[in-house]
């Protein structure tokens, strides 16, 4: 029957081998989970394989880029040491390095990690800063150093024979090549954000970044100086340069009163220094030789009335520009462009061409035995500055012996004396400066040179964007200057307002003798004749500010003073005017607020017998108070 117990239980019996059983039904699950721990052991042996292969390539990295970092001062010491196959076979270490590491980061492996969210820009930051080394090593330094193996440095000297200038103009195309590339370079790691990598990767970046800033500014340098050098040499025809020399111990803004002043005619490398003259014999300017409104309210219309002016301004185009028009005015010949030195530089072309000595019988009898009978690098501004006034009382006399030394001193240049790379390193000093400067009339070529400190302007691509002045106008009538000791020192000082502000601080001390007003020639002194004392110097400081800023307070020695403000080319102008006896010393400082650059501020102040670094003195930081 089928409600009988027998019969129950065959049913179950029956139902139970028609289905699964528990075991049955556990054994794909714990296979499942067989698998699974086998991938996850997978995934995690992959994994830390895949950390200490990435591992490997950061170690790679980090050492080939390093190996190439050492490298780069080893390549600027072959350089300079001009050794050109020292110079190809460390770019060739180099270049192998820079390769390694750049292949490194193109790793399959590498390229993955890029991808990974949160940590991937760290990986694409280093790929980039290893092709970026490649970059440059490949595309900047080895055309260079195949350029600088290509010139005879000692060959381009001025000589009386000329200068083959055709390897400088050969080379302008790779230099232009090489600056194109490098510039690339870091444009593409300025796009890089940063604000999110790891330290480790983002103090390297920003190394290198900076590293990369200095190296476009010098490389783009190279290849405007490669594209214009030539043409301004000679190269294509005969230039005439105006060459003013200036007095340093009679102050002007972008150095002293052009006293000396001579044709200085370049062709195809052959220099020669034709006609000499002096600021007093080009004579007044009637009608004035227009200057624009704003430096002429600043420095009265004596800018283009006396060539003794020119540069009261401190912005040496307008300097140049007016005197060329001058010189033509007086003379009827057209010049080409300006050339400005002081006796400062004359010395550093004197270190670079050696001793010269003074053979000019005009010259010797007019020292009569007092002044040196040849010129070096150490004698020659005492002698130019200080000297020849004591020593020769006619100031017309003066002149020609200033003019006569010029015409000894390049006389040994253009003859090929000296040492190429030593001229070059000393007008690049001068140049550093303000003592060298340039102005060509051809608008292509100033174009270039204004973006360059050498040009002396105070707006544009070559002034800083947070960049202050100094700049000095004697008003004693004399040569004075030479005695005249200063420094000048910015402090950053707190504001509440956002904006910056800082105060210029110029210190100038009189060091004249006691009695100066009659131990010194009165040609020195001035001798009371435009109404200061004899021994006493009076000049006219005259301070810039960045663009856009205001100049808001004077004071002298502590105290408040009043001042004129101006502006010229949006930038602020104050101008506070001092008197020193002999010994005597003042401090004058003027206050600029309502600054928005928000870079580093720097100075540049007029060139004097000083040396620059004893004059500019390092930023100070003032206290700021609680909540400030």
């Amino acid at each position: 029957m089928s409600g009988t117990p027998e019969s129950s239980d065959a049913g179950l019996a029956g139902l139970a081998s028609h289905g699964p059983d528990r075991a049955t039904l556990r054994r794909p699950r714990r296979r499942r989970l067989v698998i699974a721990s086998l991938w996850l052991a997978v995934i995690a042996v992959l994994s830390i394989a895949a950390a200490a292969w990435l591992g490997s390539r950061a170690t790679i990295i980090k050492n080939e880029l390093e190996a190439s970092a050492q490298l780069f001062p080893v390549l600027r010491d072959n350089v300079a040491a001009d050794k050109p196959q020292e110079a190809k076979a460390t770019s060739e270490k180099l270049l192998s390095h820079t390769a390694a590491a750049r292949d490194a980061a193109g790793d399959p492996l590498w390229t993955l990690a890029r991808s990974i969210p949160w940590i991937g820009a760290n990986f694409s930051a280093v790929a980039e800063v290893a092709r970026s080394a490649d970059d440059v090593a490949t595309l900047g330094v080895t055309p260079l150093v195949k350029v600088f193996d290509s010139l005879d440095w000692n060959s381009l000297m001025p000589s009386p024979a000329g200068t083959n200038l055709e390897p400088l103009r050969a080379a302008s195309p790779s230099v232009s090549s090489a600056a194109h590339a490098v510039r690339a370079t870091a444009e593409r790691l300025d796009g890089i954000d940063a604000s999110n990598l790891w330290p480790q990767v983002a103090e390297p970046l920003t190394r290198a970044r900076e590293q990369l800033k200095t190296v476009t500014g010098a490389l783009d340098a190279s290849a405007n100086a490669a594209q214009i050098v030539p043409g301004m040499l000679g190269a294509d025809g005969e230039r005439n340069y105006l060459l003013m020399i200036q007095n340093n111990s009679e102050a002007r803004a972008s150095g002293g009163i052009p006293g000396a002043l001579a044709i200085l005619t370049l062709d195809k490398g052959k220099l020669t220094l034709g006609t000499q003259s002096s600021g007093s014999a080009v004579g007044v300017m009637s009608p004035v030789i227009p200057v624009d409104a704003e430096q002429q309210q600043i420095y009265s219309t004596r800018l283009g009335q006396y060539i003794q002016d020119v540069n009261l301004t401190p912005d040496f185009p307008t300097a140049a520009a007016t005197a060329q028009a001058m010189w033509e005015r007086k003379t009827g010949q057209h010049v080409d462009g300006v050339l400005s030195l002081d006796p400062v530089a004359l010395g550093y072309i004197l270190d670079a061409t050696g001793p010269v000595k003074i053979t000019s019988p005009e010259l010797l009898a007019l020292a009569k035995d007092k002044l040196p009978t040849a010129l070096n690098g150490k004698n020659v501004v005492p002698t130019l500055l200080s000297d020849v006034y004591a020593k020769i009382a006619s100031p017309t006399d003066q002149d020609a012996y200033f003019a006569g030394v010029a015409k000894e001193i390049f006389g040994a240049l253009s003859s090929g004396k000296g040492d190429a790379k030593g001229l070059i390193k000393g007008m690049t000093r001068g140049a550093a400066e303000g003592r060298v400067l340039v102005w060509s009339g051809g608008a292509a070529e100033q174009t270039i040179i204004a973006n360059y400190p050498l040009s002396g302007s105070i707006a544009g691509k070559s002034v800083a964007p947070a960049q202050f002045g100094v700049y000095f106008n004697d008003g004693t009538g004399a040569k004075m200057d030479y005695y005249v000791k200063r420094s000048v020192q910015l402090v950053k000082e707190c504001t509440a307002d956002g904006y910056g502000q800082v105060k210029v601080r110029i210190t100038s001390t009189n060091t004249a003798p006691a009695d100066a007003a009659t131990s010194l020639p009165a040609y020195v002194t001035g001798g009371g004749i435009f109404g200061v004392p004899a021994g006493t110097v009076q000049t006219n400081v005259i301070a810039y500010g960045p663009a856009q800023a205001n100049v808001e307070t004077a004071a002298v020695d502590g105290k408040k003073t009043d001042f004129a403000a101006h502006r010229h080319a949006d930038r602020p102008v104050g101008t506070v005017t001092v008197t020193l006896t002999p010994g005597q010393s003042s401090t004058v400082e003027l206050t600029f607020g309502k600054i928005v650059q928000h870079t580093e501020p720097n100075v540049v102040v007029t060139p004097s017998v000083q040396a620059v670094k004893d004059v500019i003195l390092g930023t100070e930081n003032s206290a700021c108070g609680a909540g400030t």
